[in-house]
């Protein structure tokens, strides 16, 4: 009698379980487990998204039609494994919507371009502010009256981290 190995007929019949689909096992870290079965019980990230928009100006009739379910890692991560997090100080950049304590959404895939807000460090201290490049010189700029730009020169130790792609605050 052979022993081990895949046996006609053992184990759960395919699509039989909780979500109907078939599986197949996955190594998670310990650490994660709960995170990961609160993810798929609950689909933790899933939120209800209404069709009719809210209008900013004069009220409008409600809709209470749910169109679907939003995921905001979708609208917010373009690149997953090249997609950080940080969280702005300061008061340099209010005038692009970014302010003190905010969360910032960073791709460092993503190509940095003149006018873009990128996060780079410079000579070891990181900085959030628009990229601008105008007759070969490069500069960071802020986005505050009350805020120097930053030219950039040959001897500064520069390192660009990325391209900040959306800006969370709380109201």
């Amino acid at each position: 009698m052979s022993r081990g190995g895949k046996r006609t007929g053992a184990g759960r019949p395919a699509g039989g379980g909780t979500y109907g689909e078939t599986t197949r096992p996955v190594r998670i870290p310990l650490s994660q487990v709960d995170r990961v079965l609160r993810f798929v019980r609950e689909k933790e990230y899933a939120l209800p998204l209404y069709a009719a928009g809210v209008s900013a100006g004069f009220p409008s009739p409600a809709d209470d039609y749910v169109e679907s379910a939003l995921d905001l890692n979708e609208h917010l991560v373009r690149e997953p494994a090249a997609t950080f997090f940080v969280r702005a100080q300061g008061e340099s950049m209010v005038g692009a919507g970014i302010h003190d304590g905010d969360l910032l959404v960073v791709d460092r895939s993503a190509e940095i371009t003149n006018g873009k807000v990128v996060i780079a460090c410079i000579n070891g201290e990181l900085t959030v502010k628009r990229y601008t490049r105008r007759d070969g010189k490069v500069r960071l700029a802020p986005e505050n009256p009350a805020y120097k730009s930053l030219s950039l020169h040959e001897e500064d130790d520069i390192r660009m981290w990325g391209v900040v792609t959306n800006v969370i605050h709380p109201l």
